[in-house]
């Protein structure tokens, strides 16, 4: 089975329910490495053919953690085939060394004060762009999260007003504990309010003009915000610094650490963590008011 066969097995199996980005991946990665090695049967990729993909990605400046990706992306394909058909191959792209490190920046959380800054210009422009922005602010939610949700997603007329993230026709989600629902307070519920009034009864995406052709443009959306961003944040620091703020404006609120994984969508630590069904709405909304109050 060449690789090109083998990347559509794996889609038509694995890919079932994937939005189009987790394809799209996989068919970019099969060309670099056609574009690196040639198009071959599996059987006859080799280590140096592996060693050469490395070399190949580095050349081209791509980041250690993207490298990491592709690398990834390749094996998985490699083992499910394998797997599948039994092939009984010795997949060549597995530990390969890599420095992970290499032309990866540290991510700066945006400073309160910042926020500040960043929220008031919001409510000055009071646009499409500025409410996906306003919304991330005080939510922590991921770019392609935000920028993907319903506005049937925007529960307003509830007790406590809240977003619900879930996947949907444009957008799927990160991880399966991705899914959840995070309260809406200060900036964010103003955002959530003028796309309701805006949009009234409308059952589409929240951010239309991220959202073309069925799919959420989540690079889109971090390009043009972070260019209009940068004059107000500090050095280092995009739209995805809100989510590294939220981390740290709810550690600065004492808030506990599992509520913290439930409101930011992130992975539990233990096991334990995982059993129960989490903290309710109210609970939430509390330290989500203290945090913006701080």
């Amino acid at each position: 089975m060449c690789l090109t066969e083998a990347v559509e097995t794996y889609l038509s199996l694995k890919g079932a329910g994937k939005p189009k980005t987790f394809h799209t991946a996989a068919h970019r990665t099969c060309g670099y490495l056609v574009d690196a090695c040639g198009l071959k049967h599996l059987h006859e990729y080799t280590r140096s053919d592996a060693l050469a993909f490395r070399d190949s990605l580095i050349a081209r400046g791509l980041a250690g953690s993207s490298i990491t990706r592709i690398f990834n992306s390749v094996v998985a394909v490699f083992n499910f085939v394998n797997s599948e058909h039994a092939l009984d191959l010795k997949n060549p792209f597995t530990r390969v060394y890599h420095d992970r490190s290499a032309g990866v920046s540290e991510r700066q959380p945006v400073a309160v004060q910042d926020i500040r800054v960043v929220q008031a210009k919001c409510k000055e422009l009071d646009d499409e762009a500025r409410w996906l922005v306003a919304l991330v602010s005080d939510t922590g939610l991921r770019l392609a999260e935000a920028a993907g949700a319903m506005v049937s997603d925007l529960k307003l007329d509830h007790p406590v007003p809240h977003i619900i993230i879930e996947p949907n026709s444009y957008r799927g989600l990160k991880t399966s504990g991705s899914k959840r629902i995070v309260p809406l307070v200060g900036a964010s519920l103003w955002a959530a309010q003028r796309i309701v009034e805006t949009c009234g009864d409308a059952k589409g995406p929240a951010f239309p003009r991220y959202n073309k052709k069925g799919q959420t443009n989540a690079n889109s959306a971090s390009s043009a915000l972070n260019k209009w961003l940068k004059p107000f944040v500090g050095e280092g620091c995009s739209m995805h610094s809100f989510r590294h703020s939220m981390r740290d404006r709810l550690r600065a609120v004492s808030c506990p650490t599992e509520m913290v994984d439930q409101l930011g969508g992130w992975s539990h630590d233990s096991v334990g963590q995982g059993y129960g069904r989490g903290y309710e709405l109210e609970q939430l909304q509390q330290y989500m008011k203290a945090v913006v109050l701080t």
